[in-house]
Order: structure tokens, then C-alpha cells, then sequence
């Protein structure tokens, strides 16, 4: 379905979306027609969902990352569809996931300090019931990537 070729063009989409096509197609021994036409079929395929430009967290005045481990008081798709619902719409949270384990939910907050992490805190716990909420401050970000591997397409 997708070959080394293909590999080698998410590697550099995934790095530099920006990148015209020309170039592209040079890092990986194409000509412009082909390596166009083999983005627009992985575009279609929905492999390449979307690109992006990735900003700065420190420049863009929210240098401060806040985990949210969530316990919720009952497993319900009612309480499941609020929660959805309520995230979407608190643009500090990041990234949320529902997990196995002790913990239901995990949150990434981006903020600028911890004052306007706890107006988000009061926030969410306005909007949706919970068991527990607990919050972690990330001292030092150690890696962070958007780029997926692609050893396994």
C-alpha cells in the first residue's frame, strides 16, 4: 500500500509541512508530477489529515503544561457526552484521553500560570461532576514530537 518512497515524504511532511513539492520531490528522487500525485492520494486516503504550523508554547505566552488525571463518579455515555462536550470547548485543554486503568481520563492543559490554570480547574469542575481531579505541573518537557513513526505504514 505505501512503499519506502511514501515513508520518506511523511518524514519530511512531518517535519516541515511547508515544504514546496519541488523539494520534496528532490530529498526523494521524484519528479514533481509523481511525488504530487502520491501526497494527493495519501491526502484522500486521510492519511495526512491535516498540516500545521506547531508554535512555540513559551513565545505564545503559555509556557506552562498542567496534567489533569481524571476520575469520574460513574461510567455513563450521558456523562461521557457532557465531558466530550464541556473539553471542546476549554480551548487551554490540549490533548484528552480516556485511559485504562486507576486513572479514567488524562488531560493536557497549556497556560500561561497557575492562576489561570486554577480559573480553568474551576472551570471544568463548573461544567462536569467528578470523583477526583489531579493536577501535575511539568517541571521540564524532555521530548516532545508530533511526527509519527513510519516504520509501520
Amino acid at each position: 500500500m505505501f512503499d519506502q518512497i511514501d515513508r520518506k515524504i511523511i518524514d519530511i511532511l512531518q517535519q516541515d509541512a511547508g515544504k514546496s513539492v519541488v523539494e520534496i520531490a528532490e530529498a526523494v528522487g521524484l519528479s514533481h508530477t509523481p511525488c504530487w500525485r502520491r501526497i494527493k492520494r495519501m491526502e484522500e486516503m486521510g492519511l495526512i489529515r491535516n498540516r500545521v504550523v506547531l508554535i512555540d508554547q513559551r513565545k505564545a505566552n503559555v509556557p506552562m503544561t498542567v496534567f489533569i488525571s481524571v476520575k469520574v463518579p460513574r461510567h455513563t455515555t450521558a456523562w461521557l457526552d457532557a465531558f466530550r462536550k464541556e473539553i471542546r470547548d476549554i480551548p487551554e485543554i490540549m490533548e484528552a484521553y480516556r485511559l485504562t486503568g486507576e486513572t479514567d481520563y488524562l488531560l493536557r492543559v497549556v497556560v500561561p500560570n497557575i492562576d489561570v490554570y486554577d480559573q480553568v480547574y474551576k472551570n471544568l469542575i463548573s461544567r462536569v461532576e467528578f470523583s477526583d481531579l489531579s493536577s501535575s505541573i511539568a517541571m521540564e518537557e524532555m521530548k516532545f514530537t508530533t511526527a509519527l513513526p513510519t516504520k509501520y505504514i
